[in-house]
């Protein structure tokens, strides 16, 4: 028994009662129930957790002191345990430079194609690049104007780590005299000290000739000697002309010269400065002064405060005010004249500054005078100057208020120099390559031509390339690009990444622990994730998941529901077995669902709406097409679309940022459209998404919602508080006065251990209750702040119930299915459906005003189907006191119940963006184009 099953006993993570459950292994296995009933505790925070800890323990002590502590999970045994690996949502990297390419690794081995099959063309002759002659080389000197002062250089060292000390004495032996180290030019006969760390670039000059009759001789010759000394290249300086010409045994264009270095895999990576754009170094986007933002009404003139960043200085005698206004009396710039009316080489004047140098005096308050001749900056230029500058971050800060992204001029958002894109394999260079959606490129690798020579040598690389580009359309995934950066994933597409990565290694024998792998994926791709995780089976791994998708477990081999309810309520087992057994079970909530004796019920009928639209005209960002929406208010409304198909787009980019700029003057800047007009029909938008409600253990519910702030005063105001003289901020635990100053109010201490985890105790003075002595003592119906604190939302419903200020914010919360949590519960401790119910809970406490419009971007992540209908119930309550609510979302029971769907497709990436059918869910059932359509049909 216990080789093939994972046996767990005495279980008691979080709100784990002392369970004890067998899972067999080399199956696919289904971990469910309500949102907070203990399956995330039992599957990550004990199995999980044990099997990665057990790997740590056979690692050297050396080496363990690098992994970060590893906690025991409080559980009394665990046996036939496999190496653990979890595929969980939380690790995306927000680091700018990662992109889909680069988290799969196709980009490594992309760059490894260009480098040995690549071919590159001239940018400006599109000629293909070989080798030059040293006949060829002289004669591009040649038509260099006479007299000018040539620098032959031959390049010893390029970006690299190192004092060079050798180097240098060997050059000076040779004979040479001068050498040039990033870019300065030093004697070799004195002492060249060299920073060990850095990277350095180092030129010897191999001779200085003046353009002249009879210098041919020479020149060849030195060449020569350059191009033995640098293996096949020569660098050409013109000292008069200020420029250099890099030659190349190895490879350039005959006509204009154009030359590449040789061809090596990080020549092809935009994280080196050898193949990185040099203008925005890599990341394919500037931080530039934004038009908008510096004028934000252009009906004003300068005089007016136009200029956002000179609005307080106008007519004062700050020096960079007087400075800017010789400027424009200089070009007779009118101060009175409105921004709108100043044609293209004003404007040019105004943000980039003079073209040549000015004479001009300043008068400081002081009355001294200052007379210089020199050239004056524009407004974005000094801004971006002092962008770069400053080492105030506050400074920094505004300046940055001026400042948005834009796509670099330069490389135009591919992140590569010239040099690197001109190298081609098939046709295309590697920026376009990556700009190409998975399955494209899938498609443009299975038929790529090569010669024989080259299909000798690619075809282990193009393997590779092919595999992992079919495991990520495998896993729904083809609409993305390799250029997709990795920050602008959401949780779903980001797991399936990692699920697509883990495949590719096709390891066996290991347990792998997935936290709903199905999020954010329409049904139709389902399918296909169910087969992945399959396969992942079938290799000989046991597959661990935590899901709520029906779909999924149906196609699982065995089921464990936690339950019955969340919280304390929850953390027991109550079925276990295969999918029929537990639908047959009654007690279970799951088996309820799955087989039908419960479910979300369809309303009666569609509401009718208030009449007013929103609409989008022009949508046009990333691939939407050009399309105009509308939105009808005082209705339920949903989005749909397979993955990719542009619904967060149009929903997040488009509408919610444009919205937001327009209410409360937000600085982000909406995607591509035209307009969007109704706006007066809303005066509020709430965008309630997954994101934590605060990242450090002192953010709770209570704190976020604001009710804590009521709970305080209440207990101000007792008799007790009254005759002690204590106010508010006396029952805070983030302020001195009333919390224990030995933890300062955190109720734990960190004790730091070498070698070992880092151990959390309960504080010795306070013993885990966070205040001191004397606050606790004043107590309300014989209660505590603590004691209110440790209450779960439910019980404190009981306990306010007389005070209907502080029962209406807890009560909110208990509608959105949180009544097992505790009021002062750490927010790190929430997963991110509770974490968006807090939020949702936290709105809904204030009053209705009928014009507010809640945007939602599935909410029903992580929710089991109990909690979905819950969550239905308080989003049609929202609608029925007259305002919209708008949700993107994949979950059929809340297209179902919606009275209005707009459906987007046809397929995701550039297939998508389109319209395909809106109007009720009857209407989008009926429609036989509707990927969406196809699976409501059956509900309805």
């Amino acid at each position: 028994m216990a080789n093939d099953h994972i046996i767990v006993k005495g279980a008691r993570e979080n709100n784990l009662k002392n369970v004890n459950v067998s899972i067999p292994k080399d199956k696919l296995v289904i971990l469910t129930g309500l949102s907070g009933s203990g399956k995330t505790s039992l599957a990550f925070d004990t199995i999980y957790a044990e099997g990665q800890r057990r790997y740590v323990q056979s690692l050297s002590a050396y080496a363990r002191q690098f992994m970060g502590g590893m906690e025991k999970p409080d559980v009394d045994s665990i046996d036939g345990l496999s190496p653990a690996i979890a595929i969980d949502q939380k690790t995306t990297s927000h680091n700018p430079r990662s992109t889909v390419g680069t988290v799969t690794e196709i980009y490594d081995y992309l760059r490894l194609l260009y480098a040995r099959v690549g071919h590159a063309y001239c940018p400006n002759h599109n000629i293909l690049i070989e080798a030059q002659t040293i006949k060829q080389m002289v004669d591009i000197v040649d038509q260099y104007d006479d007299r000018d002062k040539l620098q032959i250089l031959a390049r010893m060292a390029m970006n690299q780590k190192g004092t060079h000390k050798e180097l240098f004495e060997k050059m000076l032996k040779d004979g040479f005299v001068r050498v040039k180290v990033d870019g300065e030019m030093r004697m070799l006969e004195d002492d060249i000290v060299l920073e060990k760390n850095k990277k350095h670039t180092i030129d010897v000059v191999v001779d200085r000739i003046v353009k002249k009759e009879g210098y041919h001789a020479r020149l060849t010759d030195s060449i020569e000697t350059a191009l033995k000394l640098a293996d096949g290249e020569c660098i050409v300086e013109n000292l008069t002309q200020g420029v250099e010409k890099l030659f190349s045994a190895n490879q350039a264009c005959p006509i204009c010269g154009f030359s590449v270095p040789k061809l090596e895999p990080r020549l092809f990576s935009f994280n080196n400065p050898l193949g990185a754009c040099p203008d925005c170094k890599g990341l394919g986007i500037k931080e530039e002064v934004d038009d908008d933002l510096l004028i934000p009404d252009w009906n004003l003139s300068i005089n007016e405060g136009g200029l956002r960043y000179f609005k307080t200085a106008v007519g004062t005698d700050r020096i960079e005010w007087q400075t800017f206004t010789k400027l424009l009396d200089y070009y007779h710039i009118d101060l009175n004249k409105p921004l709108k009316d100043f044609t293209k080489k004003e404007l040019d004047i105004i943000f980039y500054g003079s073209k040549e140098p000015i004479h001009y005096e300043i008068t400081s308050s002081s009355g001294n005078v200052s007379r210089t001749t020199k050239y004056i900056e524009g407004v974005k230029t000094l801004i971006e100057r002092r962008y770069q500058e400053t080492t105030s971050s506050w400074a920094k800060e505004y300046y940055a208020s001026f400042m948005s992204e834009h796509v670099c001029p330069t490389c135009h958002g591919k992140r590569l120099n010239e040099m690197v894109l001109s190298v081609q394999v098939g046709g295309i260079n590697i920026a376009e390559f990556t700009a190409m959606s998975i399955d494209q490129a899938l498609d443009f690798i299975t038929h790529l031509k090569l010669s024989i020579m080259e299909e000798k040598i690619a075809r282990l690389i193009i393997k590779e390339i092919k595999d992992r580009l079919t495991f990520l359309h495998n896993v729904g995934l083809g609409y993305l690009t390799l250029a997709r950066r990795a920050g602008g994933l959401s949780g779903g597409e980001a797991q399936r990444i990692r699920l697509a990565t883990q495949i590719g290694s096709r390891l066996s024998g290991v347990l792998y622990v997935l936290d709903e792998p199905s999020i954010g994926l329409h049904q139709r791709d389902n399918a296909r994730l169910i087969q992945t995780l399959q396969d992942m089976r079938d290799l000989g791994n046991s597959v661990l998941v935590v899901e709520h998708d029906e779909d999924t477990m149906r196609a699982s081999d065995f089921i464990v529901d936690v339950g019955p309810g969340a919280g304390i309520h929850g953390g027991e087992i109550v079925a276990a077995g295969t999918p029929e057994e537990v639908m047959a079970n009654e007690k279970s909530i799951t088996g309820a669902y799955l087989s039908g004796r419960k479910k979300i019920e369809v309303p009666q009928k569609r509401r009718k709406g208030n009449g007013l639209y929103l609409e989008v005209r022009g949508a046009k960002e990333h691939n939407l097409k050009n399309i105009n929406v509308k939105f009808p208010l005082g209705k339920f409304i949903v989005v749909t679309g397979v993955s990719g198909s542009g619904k967060s787009t149009l929903v997040n980019d488009i509408l919610a940022k444009g919205l937001k700029m327009k209410i409360y003057k937000s600085k982000e800047k909406p995607g591509l459209h035209k307009e969007i007009r109704g706006i007066e029909n809303i005066d509020k938008v709430i965008e309630v998404s997954q994101e934590p409600i605060g990242r450090t253990p002192r953010s709770n519910p209570v704190t976020y919602t604001g009710v804590f702030d009521d709970i305080r005063d209440l207990f101000a105001k007792t008799p007790e508080a009254k005759m002690r003289g204590y106010d508010k901020g006396r029952f805070s635990f983030n302020t001195k006065g009333g919390r224990c100053e030995a933890c300062q109010g955190d109720g734990v201490k960190r004790i730091s251990m070498h070698f070992l985890p880092d151990v959390y105790v309960p504080c010795e003075e306070c013993g885990g209750k966070r205040y001191n002595e004397e606050t606790l003592q004043v107590t309300y119906k014989g209660k505590n702040i603590y004691d209110v604190l440790e209450m779960t939302i439910e019980e404190a419903l009981g306990f306010f119930e007389n005070l209907p200020r502080i029962y209406n914010k807890i009560k909110a919360l208990y509608d959105v299915g949180l009544g097992y949590i505790k009021l002062g519960q750490s927010s790190t401790t929430l997963s991110g459906g509770e974490a968006q119910r807090v939020k949702l809970a936290s709105e809904l406490q204030k009053k209705a005003t009928g014009k507010t419009l809640y945007i939602l971007d599935e909410p029903t992540t992580g929710l089991h189907s109990d909690d979905v209908n819950r969550l239905i119930q308080v989003l049609q309550t929202i609608v029925d006191n007259g305002d919209t609510v708008l949700v993107i979302e994949h979950n059929l029971d809340v297209i179902k119940v919606a009275d209005w769907v707009i459906d987007l497709g046809l397929e995701g990436g550039d297939a998508g963006g389109t319209i395909v059918v809106q109007g009720t869910p009857e209407k989008v059932a009926k429609c036989d184009e509707s990927r969406t359509g196809w699976f409501l049909k059956e509900l309805l």
